[in-house]
């Protein structure tokens, strides 16, 4: 019994514990909140596009953006949101992946109460990410 007990807490602190290190305090002006990048994979000359982890503290999230050749957010930890322009926010969970369309506008961030983690991927020779306005407290939805 004490092996089954062993290997059951054993599991469950395999699966809380982060995949990839935190990564950097990231310093742009580009977001509301404390969030940490890390890149997992840059481009190269076999594969054209970029791994990278996000993680943010609960309230953070980023600005308007789009990504000219789209993205894939992987959630892996938390509770986030994701809002297209023009479109109702969505609550997304760890396990949940979100596409962002080529030039599409949108932001994503954690909610107020959670922090959240994802592995975003995008193809790095469409172009750089295109940053727009502050998402408004409104719009995340801490102020009616």
């Amino acid at each position: 019994m004490a092996i089954t007990v062993a290997s059951l807490s054993f599991k469950t602190l395999a699966q809380s514990a982060p995949i990839f290190p935190k990564g950097e305090l990231a310093t742009t002006k580009t977001h509301v909140g404390d969030v940490w990048l890390r890149e997992v994979s840059g481009p190269d000359s076999t594969f054209a596009f970029s791994i990278a982890q996000a993680v943010f503290a609960p309230g953070a999230r980023l600005d308007w953006h789009s990504h000219p050749g789209g993205q894939v957010l992987m959630f892996t930890d938390g509770e986030g949101y994701y809002q297209e322009r023009g479109k109702p926010r969505q609550t997304i969970h760890k396990g949940e992946l979100v596409k962002c369309q080529p030039g599409v506008e949108h932001w994503h961030g954690a909610t107020p109460t959670s922090s959240v983690t994802y592995l975003a991927t995008s193809p790095s020779q469409k172009g750089k990410t295109i940053w727009f306005k502050r998402v408004t407290d409104e719009e995340y939805g801490t102020k009616k």
